[in-house]
């Protein structure tokens, strides 16, 4: 089976999971191509009206990645593994349950961002006895990959530290490299009242503007969503657990009312297509489950 023929099937038969694939369209012509695996949102732990079956739909994602007709060579976690607690045994409870939950995930590497609703109570402190690092970069077949926290500071910051790790990090590649940022929330003021922001993101962005290959994957803000700043692509996730309405769109954020004839509305997953050795990124959403 070629490239080709796992997107047909992957068109054809939908599945309840969020992922981005990035590789290469010339992959069954023997390049050196890959496409990768993103979940988002996931909120183990949530119980309310938005998602009554949310016991069971992080589950369904783990089946839904190991049915893939092609295996992806890496997944990331882009926050919000977990719903927020203010007690720090359940936190710690509800991400040991995550982490068995998709250790059940036939891949063999998986990368995990923090979200808020993960760290920002405790600065990341359980995030980093479970997971690790709250940010770190590492390269893929020709591809840096940047993960940057800007959920554990509760003010919303990447903050001067990381700020100037980004630089150091950056400052190792070259003009032209291909770069790809995984964070949670957007780095650009998208609807800055409901939290669909990050403080100090724009000095994230000054320090990405001379690299021209840049694109960035996010979540947090539970839906399909692009944006352009200036030659820097961003495309957000859609959630494991429920959709959120349009940005600025009503007052207050509120869940999108669950649809029991429609379990899977506002739940999808992606594909990204990228031409070899460039930075060309083709994306296509599907609907979380067939009507």
């Amino acid at each position: 089976m070629d490239r080709r023929g796992f997107l047909g099937l992957g068109a054809a038969g939908g599945g309840a999971v969020f992922l981005s694939g990035l590789y290469g369209m010339a992959w069954a012509e023997g390049h050196d191509d890959f496409y990768f695996v993103q979940l988002s949102d996931s909120h183990w732990g949530y119980k309310g009206p938005a998602n009554p079956e949310a016991d069971s739909t992080l589950r369904q994602a783990v089946t839904a990645v190991n049915s893939l007709p092609v295996r992806p060579e890496f997944i990331v976690f882009t926050g919000d593994l977990t719903h927020t607690t203010d007690d720090p045994a359940e936190r710690r409870r509800r991400m040991t349950e995550f982490k068995q939950i998709v250790a059940g995930l036939a891949v063999r590497e998986i990368h995990f961002l923090p979200g808020e609703h993960d760290a920002s109570l405790d600065n990341g402190a359980a995030f980093r006895e479970l997971f690790g690092p709250t940010h770190y970069s590492f390269d893929h077949k020709g591809v840096h990959f940047i993960a940057l926290d800007n959920v554990s500071d509760p003010g919303a910051r990447i903050g001067e530290a990381q700020l100037a790790w980004l630089k150091a990090d950056l400052s190792r590649q070259a003009s032209d490299a291909r770069i790809v940022v995984l964070t949670h929330r957007p780095l650009f003021d998208l609807a800055p009242t409901w939290d669909w922001a990050t403080r100090d993101g724009e000095q994230a962005m000054a320090l990405l503007m001379p690299y021209a290959n840049v694109t960035v994957f996010y979540g947090h803000i539970h839906q399909e969503h692009h944006h352009q700043s200036g030659h820097i692509a961003h495309h957000s996730a859609k959630s494991l657990i429920f959709p959120l309405p349009a940005p600025g769109s009503q007052e207050k954020r509120a869940p999108l009312p669950w649809d029991p004839a429609a379990p899977g509305k506002g739940l999808g997953f992606r594909e990204v297509e990228a031409e070899a050795g460039l930075a060309d990124y083709r994306i296509t959403e599907f609907p979380a489950m067939k009507a």
